[in-house]
């Protein structure tokens, strides 16, 4: 099969860890016979700086006409300030680009390498086995509904965002959360604050009606403080996680901290619902961001651009057993012993970025 891939790098430590993901492929392409055709975009700041366009239509059009994007990461420090007088629009053009895709699920797996149980936050006893995904709705809520702005009054300063969500942009992504639920556990878990935010009596309304289609899973509701002392607690415990655009953003992210390093983390954005076989356009990227600090100095943690590669062949193209080729090399080479220097520990030489693309790459080969 011949397949389509649009390739964002964007800005920062995206320049390092996407050619790394690309080498996997390739080492994937050498396995199977099957071909990736790149298709390479701008976004981010880079973008904006030699266009004055951190998003260009081209870009959007790129990736609608692609199988899927591989995305790296946008952002410099020195547009991250407020009350700039000139930067880059809507969060690098990378907010933007999820709307104009129709990228209404994120999923980020919170999976445990057992060769990593000693690099985690927590004790090992606590985070062994792990084994979660948190859904995120990712193009609704507090990210872009309307009115939202900053405004000076004569009173001082103030600031307005809104959150908002349908009936039916709720059923779809917790549409989601049930079908890869039925995949699993069969528990699926809906994250809110009931009792404070309108919207939340709108998601358990919606999550209940929903859960009379699926009689094979158990649904159960948490209010967000409550979820995020529980991914502390007990994470085991826990299974596939639904929840609203910032809560979801949030809890991904302190759930990074369990598996070792954010470096670890892979992250796919859906625009269909999974399951039953069913293929869906996605665009797949490390959570971790650009870190413009330790950008080009080859240190940065290519694993979680790698592992977000076997979620596109997983969600985007269907070639699970292809997905699970590379992630059983990643868990071969961790089992090894290497380690980039997020999660490396003692005196021992922490492996580069391409190196560790390297290794990976090689043990599909040898898979």
């Amino acid at each position: 099969m011949k397949y389509t891939i649009a390739v964002l790098p964007g800005d920062g430590a995206g320049h390092d860890v996407i050619p790394e993901g690309l080498k996997v492929l390739e080492a994937v392409r050498k396995v199977t016979g099957h071909e990736f055709e790149l298709r390479r975009g701008s976004i981010g700041a880079k973008a904006w700086e030699e266009t004055g366009e951190a998003l260009s239509d081209a870009t959007i059009e790129l990736c609608k006409t692609s199988n899927a994007v591989l995305f790296g990461a946008v952002g410099l420090p020195k547009y991250e300030r407020p009350n700039l007088d000139s930067r880059p629009e809507n969060g690098y053009g990378f907010i933007r680009l999820r709307k104009a895709l129709g990228l209404f699920a994120n999923i980020r797996p919170v999976k445990l390498f057992p060769a990593l149980a000693d690099f985690s936050n927590l004790k090992p006893e606590v985070v062994k086995g792990l084994d979660v995904i948190i859904v995120r709705e990712l193009i609704g809520g507090i990210y872009f509904a309307e009115p939202k702005y900053y405004r000076q009054t004569p009173e001082g300063g103030e600031a307005v965002d809104t959150l908002a969500y349908t009936e039916a942009e709720v059923a779809r992504i917790l549409r989601v959360g049930f079908e890869l639920a039925r995949g699993r556990k069969k528990q699926l878990l809906e994250v809110d604050k009931f009792g404070i935010l309108r919207s939340s009596d709108l998601w358990r309304s919606v999550a209940q009606k929903l859960a009379a289609e699926y009689p094979d899973v158990t649904l159960g509701h948490m209010n967000i403080d409550a979820c995020a002392m529980e991914l502390i607690r007990k994470p085991t415990g826990l299974d596939v996680i639904v929840t609203e655009n910032l809560f979801g953003d949030i809890l991904s992210d302190e759930a990074s901290m369990l598996v070792g390093s954010i470096g670890m983390m892979p992250s796919a954005s859906l625009a269909g619902i999974p399951g039953r076989g069913a293929k869906s356009f996605g665009l797949y990227e490390p959570i971790h961001g650009s870190a413009p600090d330790i950008a080009g100095k080859d240190v940065a943690n290519p694993i979680a651009t790698i592992l977000s590669a076997a979620l596109m062949l997983r969600y985007s193209l269907g070639l699970e057993e292809e997905a699970g080729l590379i992630e059983r090399a990643v868990e071969t080479v961790l089992g090894e012993g290497y380690r980039t220097v997020d999660i490396a520990r003692g005196d021992g030489a922490a492996t580069g970025t391409r190196e560790m693309g390297d290794r990976i790459a090689a043990a599909v080969l040898s898979a």
